[in-house]
């Protein structure tokens, strides 16, 4: 099917698209913090963490003043929004009656402020000229990010084994999902995007972090199910996948040859990491069950807790349960020592633990709904319209979004607050995306045919009653058979003629001639 011209019906006025400021905002709320960095001791200075913080929130908000305004309600969008009011502005509710550390509770606050702040911005409709420079600007803020933090990692010293989880930028899979999105879906190989890719898969390798592996693996698939709207197209989908997979297992290889310790660490960290401990249990794997058990029995400990959850900023330990699990690993001192008040490892548990019943489920469940409306609006336009405009771009923020929850399998992805911003930036213009598509298919769809006056609607025509007038609707009679005149033979001659009343609601008899 031939793509229909599409023109944004939620588009700005004039003076939002000739905003000669426009694009300097957006590369100005989106690339600072792409340099953000994790200190690496709390006592060290946080000033210029502050610094790179204060133009994002000022471009934001300039973002949120020329940003064009709804033309029509989207029930998704009312809800998504419903949704981060209740985690993120409706936590000073919880902040008021726990009584946490202020200072601790901005801090943790902060990167959900701006995924909020992304979201706000990003949903508007703006115009394509707009997308496109968001869309860029966030790429190259990956990519930005993706190099600083390897090379701010590597130049913090230290062997590979201690550096290994300071050189992953907070965006990482997010970046992969994009570059994904043109191998598999889009079937764009340029010398760019295949040198980026490589660097995530040397960074990925070096860091021997389990959870990103899983995480690509993840995002691999959606894309290649993306791909392929219908059965038919299942074999072209795997076909590509193949070759995707031996071109990025090349990769893999090749980079493999460049580190040969890597794959004795990755050897080590994938089959000997239980079998090398006292318990037979990965440490790793029983210090993130015991943040979580903690976290849980103390939200639930009261109905109160259970309601508005502890806060942000709230300090949690380990769970004494899983201190037998971590013999030979960990000492009883130092296990007890453990304490932490940033966002927690888990995102979904924490997210409880933080705001309840209340304040904390709507919002992990308005992004995971958000993410199915729009993959199912994504398949159905595939599958009917494949060069559909915004598909792409749709497309895109999908996979980006997606590599939210797949971030939550080794961390929480709005404990950073450069993956607050894009996450927040691209749940925005995936929920934008997908209102839009829908107005599209709304007037793509055929006007239903309004009901003929009687008469036919003309009072030229025979039997018209005057001149159609939109509006002027009369009920629609359907047309009755009405049985034909009968034949009678004539009487012979001579014979009286019957009475006319003897016949009676008869027609009359017709003679032949």
């Amino acid at each position: 099917m031939a793509a229909v011209p599409y023109h944004p019906t939620l588009a700005g006025n004039r003076a939002t698209r000739n905003n000669l400021y426009a694009s300097l905002w957006i590369w100005l709320f989106i690339c600072p913090l792409a340099m953000d960095y994790k200190a690496v001791s709390d006592t060290s200075s946080h000033l210029a963490q502050i610094l790179l913080a204060v133009p994002t929130l000022f471009a934001g908000a300039m973002l949120m003043l020329i940003a064009p305004r709804f033309a029509e309600h989207s029930r998704l969008r009312a809800f998504v929004s419903f949704a981060l009011v209740l985690a993120v502005p409706a936590s000073i509710i919880t902040q008021l009656v726990k009584g946490n550390d202020f200072g601790q509770y901005l801090r943790v606050l902060l990167p959900f402020v701006l995924f909020q702040l992304g979201f706000i911005v990003a949903c508007r409709p703006w115009q394509e000229a707009r997308i496109e420079q968001f869309e860029k600007a966030i790429f190259w803020a990956n990519v930005i990010s993706l190099a600083f933090t390897f090379v701010y990692g590597m130049a913090t010293g230290g062997p590979l084994a201690d550096v290994r989880y300071r050189i992953v930028s907070a965006t990482f899979l997010g970046l992969q999902a994009v570059l994904l999105h043109e191998f598999v879906i889009a079937k764009r190989f340029t010398v760019l995007t295949l040198g980026i890719f490589m660097a995530t898969v040397i960074i990925e390798l070096l860091s021997v972090t389990r959870s990103l592996l899983v995480g690509t693996a993840l995002l691999f698939v959606l894309a290649i199910w993306m791909s392929a709207p219908s059965i038919q197209y299942v074999v072209r989908a795997m076909l590509r996948a193949t070759f995707a997979s031996i071109l990025l297992g090349a990769m893999a290889i090749g980079a493999m040859s460049f580190f040969p310790n890597v794959a004795q660490h990755w050897t080590e960290r994938l089959f000997y990491a239980e079998k090398d401990t006292t318990t037979g249990k990965d440490p790793t794997t029983i210090t993130r069950l015991a943040e979580m058990k903690y976290q849980y029995d103390e939200v639930t400990s009261t109905t109160l807790s259970k309601l508005i959850g502890e806060g942000y900023g709230h300090e949690y330990r380990y769970s004494p349960a899983y201190l037998p699990d971590l013999k030979g690993q960990m000492s009883k001192t130092d296990f007890y020592a453990q304490h932490d008040w940033a966002a927690g490892h888990n995102f979904w548990v924490y997210q409880f633990f933080a705001g309840g019943l209340l304040f904390g489920i709507a919002m992990p469940f308005a992004i995971l709904y958000a993410l199915m409306r729009a993959l199912i609006t994504y398949r159905r336009w595939r599958a009917a319209v494949p060069n559909a405009p915004y598909l792409p771009v749709l497309g895109r923020a999908i996979l980006l979004t997606a590599a939210l929850p797949a971030t939550s399998i080794g961390g929480n992805p709005l404990g950073p607050r450069f993956s607050g911003l894009i996450f927040g930036l691209s749940l925005g213009l995936m929920v934008a995306m997908h209102v839009q598509l829908r107005r599209l298919g709304a007037r793509m769809r055929p006007a239903p045919v309004p009901p003929q006056p009687i008469g036919g609607g003309s009072d030229d025509g025979p039997g018209g009653v005057g001149p159609s007038v939109p509006g002027d609707y009369a009920p629609r009679l359907e047309p009755r058979l009405v049985a034909p005149p009968r034949m009678r033979p004539a009487p012979a001659p001579g014979a009286a003629r019957p009475p006319a009343d003897a016949v009676a609601g008869d027609d009359e008899r017709i003679e032949p001639s």
